[in-house]
């Protein structure tokens, strides 16, 4: 009997990928089923393990750079003619700056970085009079005495225009040992925002342990130029709030091993939150002496009321990446959590056999959630789950299932699940191992009617639709679905990325954006073995592309996990659009 495990065990075909979680994961096609525990384990038990709380640990390490701005904007000394000035004030933006000066009238201002072509100077205005200027330079360049032109006007209708310079240092090896190849930047048709503020940022899926702690997230302008970044260490979790801050995945010292903190700040790195996180959460393995310190994976979605949402481990010894947290914004506590093992088949995690990581030291990955939406439209989560080959939307408060879309076939489903499964309108791309499911903002409150985005892999985990099997490793693309959630139906109305084919096959991460009616973005983030990523900004309706950035020579653990498109100067968050 042992002799014919230890062949079972050598005939694994293995498939090179990345969790989306923290490390490398080899992927493993398993013919033998492995029978776990149907134990879930309990919400109270989950909450004390991860224990997440608000610390002002980072607003008080900022309060002598804090205090030193203060003072400057009380100094009536800085006038027009001497502003002060203060390149990345708070040690963690380098391509930031404040300016502050006085005027002796209320005036209001606008500002501009000079670019270096057309469609790279980034502008923003301060249309509020007052006497007290205080403002926010974004997009500077590196290594560059930057040109930033200033304009006051007053309320008779008279300005001052003054020219100042900002100088930053050179970008960190971190960000200059990797190529940027911008192959089309079509200026004219892509979304770069009001006043061109709206960067390509980079998400970074930075793995723990010294040497991967560099892989730094940052935006780029149209032509390729980094123009923000952050030096704290950003790993997944690159959001921005409704407040127009950032939410960031990091940690409190950026020379542990681990992450362990879930910090709000601005683009100049001033913090205004911080979230921590007990590191030791996820526990032994049995019979492992390795602990793995990482708690929040793949996402976090902000709800309407400010709280956070985020996909987690339920912290046993068992199961990884199968339940979600819900923290309270005021009190930092876990107020409610969601374990998928309370709401799918319990065959579907006590007899998985599809996939198997050493990373997670013997743990069962059965399900792999890689993104959380919250669907204001009728209190709703949609969930991916990459294991599964499944998006699915059930009801916020009370865990029921409203919806399925599988790429299992419908006989893997027990009876009393079928009646969610959606039903195919026409011919459709089942997802596998798909990713980042979103929903277009366009059709939020519709009843019973929505589009929902993903990045399809492309991949089969498990046994799946024959189109799926048949399709698998060719091509991965973005796809968007209608869904009639009353009919329980589904449509294809639009996809991108079959045609570039088999160099464009990510088999792991990656995302789908919506930029505005016309406009995706869309991030094959692994490619050539996660040293290469292509992004893309595409026309919905033409296929045509008309922003292609590739990323060549990336280094261990610095794929590019998801790719937005967000303002430096955001003045309202539109739900949907910044997920």
């Amino acid at each position: 009997m042992k002799k014919r495990n230890w062949l079972i065990a050598l005939i694994v075909v293995v498939i090179v990928a990345i969790g989306g979680g923290f490390g490398y994961y080899k992927y493993h096609q398993s013919t033998a089923t492995t029978t776990t525990t149907s134990k879930v384990r309990s919400a109270s038990a989950t909450k004390k393990d991860i224990n997440t709380r608000l610390v002002k640990t980072e607003i008080k390490a900022q309060s002598s750079e804090t205090a030193t701005l203060k003072k400057a904007v009380a100094n009536k000394n800085y006038t027009v003619n001497n502003m002060y000035t203060k390149v990345n004030p708070y040690g963690v933006s380098p391509l930031s700056a404040k300016v502050i000066f006085q005027t002796s009238k209320a005036a209001k201002v606008s500002y501009t970085v000079v670019g270096k072509s057309s469609k790279t100077s980034i502008s923003n205005t301060v249309n509020k009079y007052t006497t007290s200027h205080d403002l926010t330079m974004l997009g500077l360049y590196a290594n560059t005495n930057n040109q930033v032109k200033i304009k006051v006007t007053y309320k008779d209708g008279t300005s001052t225009t003054k020219t100042i310079r900002l100088k930053t240092a050179k970008l960190p090896s971190a960000l200059t040992d990797f190529k940027i190849n911008v192959k089309k930047a079509n200026k004219q048709k892509m979304v770069l925002g009001t006043g061109n503020s709206k960067l390509t940022f980079m998400v970074r899926t930075t793995i723990s342990g010294s040497k991967q702690s560099k892989n730094l997230s940052f935006g780029m302008d149209a032509d390729g130029n980094i123009r923000w970044y952050t030096t704290r260490p950003t790993s997944h979790i690159f959001k921005q709030l409704n407040n127009g801050h950032l939410l960031i995945w990091t940690k409190s010292n950026a020379k542990n091993s681990y992450f362990d903190e879930l910090v709000e700040m601005d683009y100049t790195g001033k913090v205004y939150k911080t979230y921590k996180f007990n590191h030791k959460a996820w526990g032994k393995a049995k019979g492992s002496k390795k602990q793995n310190h990482n708690q929040v994976h793949h996402d976090v979605t902000e709800l309407p009321n400010g709280d956070l949402i985020a996909t987690v481990s339920d912290g046993g010894r068992t199961y990884v990446e199968d339940t979600m947290i819900v923290i309270s914004h005021k009190t930092g506590k876990i107020t409610k959590v969601i374990n998928m093992k309370n709401i799918l088949p319990s065959k579907f995690y006590t007899k998985y056999n599809a996939t198997k990581s050493s990373k997670y030291m013997g743990k069962k990955d059965w399900f792999h959630q890689n993104s959380v939406y919250y669907d204001k439209t009728d209190k709703s989560l949609i969930i991916s789950s990459r294991n599964q080959n499944l998006v699915m939307k059930i009801d916020y408060k009370t865990e029921k299932i409203k919806w399925i879309l599988s790429g299992k076939k419908t006989s893997a489903w027990p009876k009393s699940y079928r009646k969610y499964l959606l039903k195919a309108s026409g011919k459709i791309a089942w997802p596998g191992g798909q990713h980042a499911a979103i929903v277009d903002p366009s059709t939020l409150g519709k009843k019973n009617s929505l589009n929902v985005m993903i990045f399809n892999n492309n991949v089969a985990v498990g046994t799946t639709k024959k189109s799926l099997a048949d399709s698998s490793g060719k091509y991965s693309e973005g796809v968007e679905y209608h869904i009639n959630e009353k009919t329980k139906t589904i449509s294809q109305v639009g996809s991108y990325g079959k045609s570039l084919g088999k160099k464009n096959f990510a088999n792991i991460i990656g995302s789908n954006r919506y930029l505005s009616a016309s406009n995706r973005l869309i991030d094959f983030g692994w490619l050539n073995n996660g040293k290469s990523a292509n992004i893309i900004e595409y026309d919905l309706k033409s296929k045509q592309q008309v922003f292609n950035v590739e990323l060549t020579g990336l280094p261990s653990g610095g794929y590019v996990y998801r790719a937005e498109r967000f303002s430096l100067y955001p003045t309202k968050h539109t739900y949907g659009i910044n997920e």
